[in-house]
């Protein structure tokens, strides 16, 4: 009954301007496992394309700390999304993220790309495996808000309308999906990492196709994989769904909040400083006033 509630008052606010009260919603109260599962697929679809992962191996933050490295993204979206660009704390991780990224020669290109993954990958994932598809108006507002944060984190040439920017992610992935060793090692890191939280080393080669199972063959070309069979395919998207069946059926009456669950990295708790690459820290632009007021 709790999710009923839920899906109608998403139905009756206005994605113009309620949309981050709408993107809260979907992603903290209907679909916060799922969510947190695209964002995951997202980024890791970012590993494909040859001139991200040539600067994402080359900083070895995934290679020799990947566990901080997927803590430091998920709390720094968190941030953002449960607060909000206006609130002090959102306008922090906002920053963070800006000067964390300033470090790297990243292209707009890949950049809009990766914005365009947070948009129509979460939508993609939940379509398949969610309990339900996403509304017109979480579409919507998916779009208006991380459109706000792309401008905020001064994205360049931003499509101005979904279809334009779901044409452009397509597009993207079509012509940029391209098999280099870096993909390889960055998507492999990533996936032990993923593996190693639910599974002994030696189980790692053995479980690795069940997680391919989610992923299109484009993808998998350019890490160079093959598709899983189609009995490890179905398994895996058939348990999805009912999970998520299950999942629809229970309360979540507070919703989940990343920035406040326990996360590998920090165990118990974290400050906005502590997020980036470890050799950034002594470069951080607080670094000096968190050192005076400690002094």
């Amino acid at each position: 009954m709790f999710k009923n509630k839920i899906l109608e008052k998403i139905k009756q606010l206005d994605p113009a301007n309620d949309h981050w009260q709408i993107v809260r919603l979907s992603a903290m109260y209907e679909f916060p496992w799922d969510f947190n599962r695209a964002l995951e697929l997202a980024l890791y679809k970012t590993y494909a394309v040859p001139s991200i992962s040539k600067i994402l191996f080359g900083t070895k933050q995934l290679n020799k700390h990947s566990q901080k490295r997927y803590d430091d993204t998920d709390l720094l979206i968190s941030e953002i999304i449960e607060n909000g660009l206006q609130s002090e704390r959102g306008k922090q991780a906002l920053q963070r993220m800006n000067w964390i990224h300033s470090h790297y020669n990243i292209t707009n290109e890949d950049y809009l790309f990766v914005l365009s993954t947070f948009i129509f990958d979460s939508g993609r994932w939940i379509d398949k495996y969610a309990y339900r598809k996403l509304t017109k108006n979480e579409r919507i507002a998916g779009f208006k808000v991380w459109k706000e944060i792309g401008e905020a984190m001064n994205i360049k040439n931003i499509p101005e309308t979904i279809d334009a920017f779901e044409a452009f992610n397509k597009q993207y992935e079509k012509e940029k999906f391209v098999y280099s060793e870096n993909n390889k090692k960055v998507a492999l890191a990533t996936e032990n990492l993923m593996l190693s939280w639910f599974l002994p080393k030696f189980m790692f080669e053995i479980a690795r196709p069940f997680l391919h199972a989610v992923m299109d063959k484009q993808l998998l070309q350019a890490f160079g994989l093959d598709e899983p069979n189609f009995l490890i395919q179905f398994l895996v998207r058939q348990t999805l769904r009912t999970r998520s069946k299950i999942a629809s059926i229970l309360p979540n009456q507070k919703g989940v909040h990343r920035t406040q669950e326990k996360h590998r990295h920090y165990k118990n708790t974290y400050q906005l400083k502590d997020l980036g690459p470890n050799k950034l820290k002594s470069q951080c632009p607080y670094h000096a006033v968190i050192q005076a007021i400690k002094t």
